[in-house]
C-alpha cells in the first residue's frame, strides 16, 4: 500500500485531459491500489488519476455504505444521462469546501476494469454524481466550473445540518 499525494486545485494537471490507458500493466494496476487507498485513507467516495499527478484515463469509486466496494473504470465512456439532480459536492482536490451542483440524476456508462473486461453500469443519486464527478477529472474539469453560488466551507456545514 502507497499513499499518493492528492493535487489540489490550482494545480496545473487538474486542467489537463488525460491519455487512454492503452494496456493494463503492472503499473496500472499498481496505480489503481494506490488510488483506492488514497481515495480511502482520505475519506472519499472517489478519486481520479490525475487528482494524483497522472494523466490516465482511470478513476475509483466507492459510494457503499461500508466503503469497502471500489468500483475501478479504465477509459470510462458516458453513454446516457437522465434526470436531474441539485446537492452539495465536494472534492478531494479541494479539502473543506464544498459547493451546491446541479447534475444528472442517472448515468449509464462503459469502462474496463483491472482484468480488462468491459462493463456497463448503472446508477443514480450518489453512484451517478460520483461517476460524473470523477469522469470530469479526466477531461481536465472540475466540479467549480459548476458551482451554483460561493463555496462554503464544510465545518460551517455541519454545523448548519446539527441545528436542523
Amino acid at each position: 500500500m502507497a499513499l499518493r499525494t492528492i493535487r489540489e486545485y490550482g494545480d496545473n494537471v487538474l486542467e489537463s485531459r488525460c491519455k487512454e490507458v492503452k494496456e493494463i500493466t503492472p503499473r496500472i494496476k499498481e496505480l489503481v491500489q494506490d488510488m483506492i487507498d488514497t481515495m480511502y485513507e482520505a475519506n472519499g467516495v472517489g478519486l481520479a488519476a490525475p487528482q494524483v499527478g497522472i494523466l490516465k484515463r482511470v478513476f475509483v469509486i466507492d459510494v457503499s455504505p461500508e466503503g469497502d466496494s471500489p468500483i475501478v473504470f479504465i477509459n470510462p465512456e458516458i453513454l446516457e444521462t437522465s434526470g436531474e439532480q441539485t446537492g452539495y459536492e465536494g472534492c478531494l482536490s479541494l479539502p473543506g469546501k464544498s459547493g451546491i451542483v446541479t447534475r444528472p440524476n442517472y448515468v449509464k456508462a462503459k469502462a474496463i476494469n483491472l482484468e480488462g473486461e468491459e462493463f456497463i453500469i448503472e446508477g443514480e443519486e450518489l453512484m451517478a454524481r460520483a461517476i460524473l464527478h470523477e469522469n470530469d477529472h479526466l477531461d481536465g474539469h472540475m466540479y467549480v466550473e459548476k458551482v451554483e453560488g460561493e463555496l462554503v466551507d464544510n465545518e460551517d456545514l455541519m454545523a448548519e445540518n446539527e441545528d436542523a
